[in-house]
């Protein structure tokens, strides 16, 4: 059993940066896919970055809304991925969620993650 936590979530102006965080405790950490979705009131729940393991290194994945601006990284000696957030939009505004899951086929769906925290906000005012 995986346990997620996030955290680093806060009001920021737009333009400016935000750093999520999210511990891992249980399973093997550097073997799961680790992803980032977030969920804005009144909309689904969609996918912001995802970040897979492999053998000859980690591999990346992101939305179009995050490419660019946003990166995800993995540190597997600490069991943490963190979602570094710049120039942020009032559009980013959202709960954001880590996931994790073993084996994951299309990085950008949620139903693939076994795995989730409780979420963080993230609020951003024009």
């Amino acid at each position: 059993q995986v346990q997620l936590v996030e955290s680093g979530g806060g009001l920021v102006q737009a333009g400016g940066s935000l750093r999520l965080s999210c511990a891992a405790s249980g399973g093997t950490f550097n073997r799961y896919v680790m992803g980032w979705f977030r969920q804005a009131p009144g909309k689904e729940r969609e996918f912001v970055a995802a970040i897979s393991w492999n053998w000859s290194g980690d591999k990346t994945y992101y939305s179009d809304s995050a490419k660019g601006r946003f990166t995800i990284s993995r540190d597997n000696a600490k069991m943490t991925v963190s979602l570094q957030m710049n120039s942020l939009k009032p559009e980013d505004t959202a709960v954001y969620y880590c996931a994790a899951d073993h084996y994951v086929i299309t990085f950008s769906r949620d139903r693939e993650y076994a795995y989730w925290g409780q979420g963080t906000q993230v609020t951003v005012s024009s």
